[in-house]
């Protein structure tokens, strides 16, 4: 009877032990989040860590204080466990991101002024304007000189408000707070906020790069030739310190939301293939990694063939630990990080495909390469309008589809709206043109701003499937122009420049792609079938121009400066 009493005594202790630690291991994360809202004070841009100490591993880290970590341990598994009971679990990665970020917006446009007077103390080499490598200084550049050619100096028609994305009152201060975002009002009640707005004059010239970028955005362009706002843009999509990191909702692969302290936003897709990797032959073109190179290529590519119709997009070297796990608060997110046997800091996240331990995005031991995309403005701002490609493909394995199949196929779509009047049809010839040269199969849909209405040029996104294929040319993505056999007399005078020796294709992509902090972003074989397909494109009019005349092929869009747009898309 005494021995029943003295386990029943035990039982008992073991109980209130186990519920004592279990009360320590709840108010244990609130004192993590305490602590290290305490000791972040370190500012600046980490992607340049070098990580030796930290290369061991995650065994050291996990030797650290739960303030100085800021990584699951012993006493915080428990949370990581239980992620999927909480009520927050049922958020997307995209909302959870529009919690958040609020409060590292204001922490981040508190140090705005001081990052902005410290950028102002260097003073980039030629070439160094998107943060890349030193271009070694020529006599005159190649590429300078291209973009110096009659062809590429042919002015914009005078802009109307209504021509302009967005209408700029200079008598209207910015305020980040302005974005809509109520989470900016303080819960608190108090009016401390208020120190985080400026009180000097503000004008649209002081804005942030990516604001300006927004402004600039018109019926014809995203942005100028020669704009010196999207030099400084891609220098902050590769110096800005990222304040928070989420997953973004929806596709097939991993991306990620990273946001910046100036409050800008730009779209990371991290490196799944080495340059020299190619696309398997048995691969179906829908079932194809993204890769982050092409992204970083399909930007220059559209610039040299003077289309400026990809969002900015530079190279990133990102410290896995620092500036995503450290940074996310996304649990989904956060969990599936882990340390691979090779001693590499790893994660996979959540996606459709290829989100998996077996698909898993390790660093060396935790850096990465990735692509950082700048974000268009937002939808609830400026509303885009999405259309399916006319010559969509079946993404089937047996199907085919219509275009596929039908000779006369062109005929049908040019008596459908929008491709019966306007330009629309002939943006779907330089956006064919353009895929072709990358050997992007994946153009399911395309965008257009919903303010311009038919009347707009075809935004150029997600450009990851390009450039997977080097040894093979893939003729069928070039069945628009053969079937329609219609293109501006601009695209097509740029193409003939570009076939010059003087003026050859895989020479300016080459000299531009060395401004990239990622440089060599394509290897020699993907320049050189630019320029091989580049051939066949214009073996392509040519045939047209035999078949149907040069007055039925090439549309005139460059009679004089003022029939220069008869139609929106021309330049």
């Amino acid at each position: 009877m005494i021995l029943f009493r003295k386990f029943r005594v035990l039982i008992l202790m073991v109980f209130l032990v186990a519920c004592t630690m279990h009360i320590m291991i709840d108010l244990l994360p609130k004192l993590e989040k305490r602590a290290t809202g305490a000791e972040s004070g370190d500012g600046g841009c980490q992607c340049a860590h070098h990580t030796g100490g930290e290369s061991q591993g995650w065994g050291k880290q996990r030797a650290r204080t739960a303030a100085e970590a800021g990584w699951p341990n012993k006493h915080t598994l428990r949370i990581l466990q239980d992620f999927s009971n909480e009520p927050s679990s049922n958020l997307t990665s995209h909302s959870l991101e529009k919690i958040t970020t609020a409060g590292d917006r204001a922490d981040s446009f508190r140090r705005m002024k001081t990052s902005a007077g410290k950028a102002d103390d260097h003073k980039p080499l030629m070439g160094d304007a998107s943060g890349g490598r030193i271009v070694p200084s020529r006599a005159v550049s190649r590429l300078s000189r291209l973009f110096e050619h009659p062809l590429y100096k042919v002015e914009l028609p005078p802009l109307t408000d209504d021509d302009t994305l967005f209408n700029v009152n200079n008598d209207i201060r910015f305020y980040p707070r302005a974005t809509g975002n109520q989470g900016w009002h303080n819960e608190d009640g108090n009016e401390d906020e208020e120190e985080f707005s400026p009180t000097e004059e503000v004008t649209a010239e002081s804005y942030p790069n990516w604001l300006r970028f927004h402004i600039g955005i018109n019926r014809y362009e995203l942005y100028s030739r020669h704009s010196p706002v999207l030099d400084a843009l891609l220098k902050d999509l590769v110096t800005q310190r990222i304040t928070s990191v989420a997953m973004k909702s929806g596709g097939t692969q991993l991306k990620l939301i990273m946001t910046f302290q100036n409050y800008g936003q730009a779209l990371f897709k991290p490196m799944k293939q080495t340059r020299e990797q190619e696309t398997p032959p048995d691969f179906f073109y829908f079932s194809d990694f993204e890769r982050h190179n092409a992204e970083i290529a399909a930007f220059h590519l559209d610039r040299i063939l003077d289309f400026r119709r990809v969002p900015p997009v530079a190279g990133r070297l990102v410290n896995m630990t620092r500036e995503i796990r450290d940074l996310t608060r996304d649990k989904k997110l956060w969990r599936t990080f882990f340390i691979s046997p090779a001693n590499n800091v790893c994660f996979y996240g959540e996606c459709s495909y290829y989100c998996s331990t077996e698909h898993a995005l390790c660093g060396k031991p935790d850096q990465i390469e990735g692509s950082l995309a700048a974000f268009l403005p937002d939808l609830n701002l400026a509303k885009r309008k999405t259309w399916r490609n006319p010559w969509r493909r079946s993404y089937h394995k047996r199907k085919k589809a219509e275009w596929e199949v039908d000779p006369d196929y062109c005929d049908e779509v040019k008596q459908t709206p929008p491709y019966d009047r306007g330009t629309r049809l002939l943006d779907i010839m330089d956006m064919t043109i353009f895929d072709f040269l990358m050997g992007n199969m994946d153009r399911h849909h395309y965008e257009t701003f919903e303010k311009f209405g038919n009347d707009t040029f075809i935004i150029h996104l997600d450009n990851g499937r390009g450039f997977g294929k080097h040894s093979h040319d893939e003729l069928s993505i070039l069945v628009p122009l053969s079937q329609c056999c219609r293109m501006r007399k601009s695209t097509y005078l740029r193409l003939q420049l570009l076939a010059k020796e003087e003026y050859q294709l895989s020479s300016m992509m080459e000299e531009s792609l060395l401004r990239d902090r990622l440089s060599p972003i394509l290897i020699q074989p993907h320049l050189q079938a630019m320029d091989r397909r580049l051939r066949l494109v214009v073996q392509v009019v040519a045939g047209c121009i035999e078949k149907e005349g040069y007055v039925n092929v090439v549309e005139e869009d460059l009679v004089g400066d003022t029939a220069t747009h008869r139609g929106p898309g021309h330049r």
